[in-house]
């Protein structure tokens, strides 16, 4: 199974996993071509497409999900509130059930868990593939619930919001309304809640964790994988910690087996290993 994060941020998300000859797209905040070309880059070609999975409906995560379904002529998955809010997602949109259950999409199993952010039915989605490697994203959640920390045990890579550093945010250019937006229960988690809840999540499968959706005004890679990275050695975590970039796709995650992940790193990539 192959793992991209093709771009993460304020202007766009994008994850694609690929397995038995298909992918599936988490997020689509791109426009079809730059999907495409991100996607060559990071080394997951898109086509065939099994679908496309939204975890809400804000622009920079489904701006691009319409067109790419009807280019590659497949489904995309959602919640009813995030169906709705886009006014049905398209002629191929299937209901993607919040509360419980799975849904087979080709060769991936899907379960989805409501979030706390300010979108009409936002979830955090955990994917399994036939050989069992479960990849979680969970971003744009003010707060991690009961059911996002259920649904995210047991992963073999977690990707997760390290939004803000809570005295950037406090200092930073934004108005009161939008910091406290930012940082309330239903907006953006910051570096030390991202932290703590990767502690919490780890586990004896997880090999990698993935840091998405940094903000451009208050945080920066350094800033949240120290405090992320911190937080797992206390744990004993000997795996990877990465932090996806907006602008340049991350090179592909390979996981070839129990405890053999591999990942090819840009020359100039910021992100080395965490051991």
């Amino acid at each position: 199974m192959k793992l991209a994060v093709l771009g993460s941020g304020s202007r766009g998300n994008a994850v694609a996993l690929r397995t038995q000859g298909h992918t599936l797209l988490v997020d689509a905040g791109f426009g079809p071509r730059a999907l495409e070309r991100r996607a060559e880059e990071a080394g997951v070609p898109l086509a065939p497409l099994a679908g496309i999975v939204l975890t809400h409906e804000h622009g920079d995560h489904a701006r691009g999900a319409a067109a790419l379904a009807a280019r590659h002529d497949c489904p995309v998955f959602a919640s009813a509130g995030t169906l709705h809010a886009l006014a049905g997602g398209g002629p191929r949109s299937i209901l993607l059930p919040p509360y419980g259950g799975a849904l087979t999409i080709g060769p991936f199993t899907v379960s989805a868990a409501r979030t706390a952010h300010d979108a009409r039915e936002p979830v955090a989605v955990a994917i399994t593939s036939l050989a069992g490697h479960k990849i979680g994203v969970a971003y744009d959640l003010g707060r991690p619930t009961a059911a996002v920390r259920h649904l995210l045990r047991d992963c073999s890579v977690l990707l997760l919001e390290a939004n803000h550093d809570e005295v950037l945010l406090r200092t930073g250019p934004y108005p009161a309304s939008v910091r406290q937006r930012i940082g309330g229960s239903t907006g953006h988690l910051s570096n030390r809640a991202a932290a703590a809840l990767a502690a919490e999540l780890c586990g004896p499968r997880l090999e990698a964790v993935v840091l998405l959706h940094l903000s451009e005004q208050c945080n920066t890679a350094v800033l949240a994988r120290r405090a992320v990275v911190a937080a797992l050695r206390e744990r004993q975590f000997r795996g990877r910690v990465l932090v996806a970039s907006q602008t340049t796709p991350l090179a592909a995650l390979s996981l070839r087996g129990p405890s053999q992940l591999t990942l090819a790193l840009p020359a100039a990539g910021p992100t080395p290993p965490a051991r």
